[in-house]
């Protein structure tokens, strides 16, 4: 007896209708995926060119520049002061609220400072704290203004390393080292400071702490007598630095726009434009949402947790080893 065809076609057709709807969603999934991907290159490289001012004009302005937390290396803040160098801005703000860096790092960021202020009258305010190697960026602008109680200072430079030796002792542990001379990798946290170790780390220390007091000597005018009042690590207020000769004025950011049009004749109405340079983990750290908002909305929520933890992955907080120009109530008076 035949079987019937019917029902075998009809299953035959669902089953090729499945396979087909399968194949319809991955497309889709996929052309969404490769959107959002495309959209959030675009509003990175968008934002690359807007922080660098090298590409799109804005016409004249008044650029602000915000320098927060730890101060280190930056090859990407150079380039974007540079780029400000040769941008229309008519005057530069820097609002600083920062406990310091390395000295390397503070250093690096001053003389990227002094270069723009060959260019473009530079003007600092402190919004905070400007302290150590916060403080060495303020003294790359030409004029200093803090708010009334935020902080400047902590001049000074500090170099510090863990000693485990009385740890290592309690667990049993005990590191052997072979090593080509006596100061080889010394001080370190495994052998008690030798004399001599302590003394070449006290020569580093000496010889930034010059280099630091000159700086302040030198942008402030200071006599001897002042420089040594004011370079003991102590911090001061605004106030107490306009006396001190560490601030000239206190103030906000329309003391500093009043300062440039008196004293640089650039109009007080001119707009300000805030430059950002590419640092994921101060500037970006709106793309990180903005790529999860995306892949989410448009239902990719795997997507979308790869594109955050990609962001996140960013943001990781770089070690600070070496010499510090850095303040903090547990570590400088």
């Amino acid at each position: 007896m035949a079987r019937d065809p019917l029902p075998y076609d009809a299953y035959s057709r669902e089953a090729d209708e499945i396979v087909e709807r399968r194949r319809l969603r991955r497309k889709v999934t996929f052309w969404r995926t490769l959107g959002v991907l495309a959209v959030v290159a675009g509003l990175a490289v968008v934002a690359a060119v807007a922080g660098t001012g090298g590409v799109l004009p804005s016409g004249p302005h008044v650029a602000r520049v915000n320098i927060g937390g730890i101060i280190r290396n930056d090859t990407e803040r150079v380039a974007m002061l540079e780029a400000i160098g040769r941008s229309p801005a008519s005057a530069v703000i820097i609002a600083i609220d920062s406990p310091g860096g390395t000295v390397t790092g503070s250093e690096q960021l001053f003389n990227a400072l002094r270069r723009l202020a060959e260019q473009k009258p530079v003007v600092a305010v402190v919004e905070g704290v400007a302290a150590s190697g916060a403080y060495i960026a303020a003294l790359g602008a030409d004029h200093i203004v803090a708010r009334r109680n935020g902080l400047v200072g902590s001049i000074g430079v500090i170099f510090q390393y863990p000693d485990v030796t009385e740890l290592m002792k309690t667990v049993g542990v005990k590191i052997e080292d072979v090593k080509s001379s006596p100061l080889k990798a010394s001080p370190n946290p495994y052998s008690p400071t030798t004399p001599e170790a302590r003394a070449a780390v006290e020569a580093l220390v000496a010889d930034s702490y010059g280099w630091f007091k000159g700086l302040v000597a030198d942008r402030r005018k200071l006599s001897d007598a002042r420089l040594t009042e004011v370079s003991d690590g102590r911090v001061f207020t605004g106030h107490q630095g306009v006396d001190l000769q560490l601030v000239d004025e206190v103030g906000d950011e329309r003391t500093a726009r009043d300062w440039l049009a008196r004293e640089r004749g650039v109009p007080a109405d001119l707009r300000i434009r805030t430059w950002k340079n590419r640092d994921f983990s101060n500037d970006f750290g709106w793309l990180r949402g903005a790529a999860g908002a995306l892949a989410g909305a448009l239902g990719l929520p795997v997507a979308a947790d790869l594109l955050s933890q990609a962001a996140r992955g960013t943001m990781e907080r770089a070690q600070l080893d070496g010499l510090l120009a850095l303040w903090h109530p547990s570590v400088g008076r």
